[in-house]
């Protein structure tokens, strides 16, 4: 049970061939403990359910040649009506995972954990009717520049980066904040005891007690880590905030 019943949970709904794939590994940890609490809810639904011939066939080669299967119209049509019952609106918004679509970002998940919900359209083969896409008006959502062999692990993906931004999920307010790209920058390094191992010590600036100190030279070790590894993400930074640093 939630512990504010009150509150709905933020729902994930997944149009998927394979949904024994769901919750997965979502059923663990942090997004796993909030599945228990109610704080969010994940419903997989089998696409093949509506298929309409004793075959219950979901696909059908393309138009034009080529290779593989596409998934059909028809079918998938019934599906997306059926998964948006009780949830239409852009409260509920629907993407369709494909390498096409725009890129999963950390401004991108909040937006999403921001909803009350999202359903999911996971594609296979050679992917689906693009006619489905324009009648549903269904924006496509990428994880990154590679093909996958369908749109579950991209899901699940998805799901795993919006749940923990869910109120109550994190057990430190404070730490969704500091993590990487939350302020446009990669995360500076963390260290642990013993203060030495292997030959390695921990920088004595963290070892200071000064917070001031401490806060500076993470800043510091976010924007050259930023600048040697996502030049692309420390440019855009350095333009957002209009400013130079010590590093450009």
């Amino acid at each position: 049970m939630s512990d504010s019943p009150e509150q709905s949970p933020w729902r994930a709904r997944i149009l998927t061939l394979f949904p024994e794939m769901f919750p997965g590994p979502l059923s663990l940890s942090l997004s796993g403990k909030a599945l228990e609490k109610g704080i969010w809810d994940c419903e997989a639904i089998q696409i093949r359910d509506f298929a309409e011939d004793k075959h219950k066939t979901v696909d059908d080669i393309p138009y034009g040649g080529g290779p593989g299967m596409v998934l059909k119209p028809d079918v998938l049509h019934r599906a997306i009506l059926s998964a948006a019952e009780g949830q239409k609106g852009a409260d509920y918004p629907i993407y369709y995972l494909s390498p096409r679509g725009r890129v999963l970002d950390q401004a991108f998940v909040k937006e999403l954990s921001q909803k009350k919900g999202i359903t999911l359209l996971c594609g296979r083969y050679e992917g689906i009717d693009e006619r489905v896409l324009e009648h549903h008006q269904i924006e496509e959502l990428s994880i990154g520049d590679y093909v996958l062999s369908g749109g579950e692990v991209a899901a699940l993906v998805v799901l795993d980066s919006v749940v923990r931004l869910l109120p109550g999920v994190m057990g430190n307010v404070d730490t969704a904040g500091s993590e990487s790209f939350e302020d446009g920058l990669l995360e500076y390094p963390h260290y642990t005891r013993p203060a030495e191992w292997m030959g390695r010590e921990v920088p004595d600036v963290l070892k200071s007690g000064h917070h001031a100190d401490i806060e500076k030279w993470r800043k510091e070790m976010s924007l050259m880590l930023t600048k040697d590894r996502r030049e692309d993400l420390f440019l855009r930074y350095l333009e957002k905030n209009g400013k130079k640093t010590d590093f450009s």
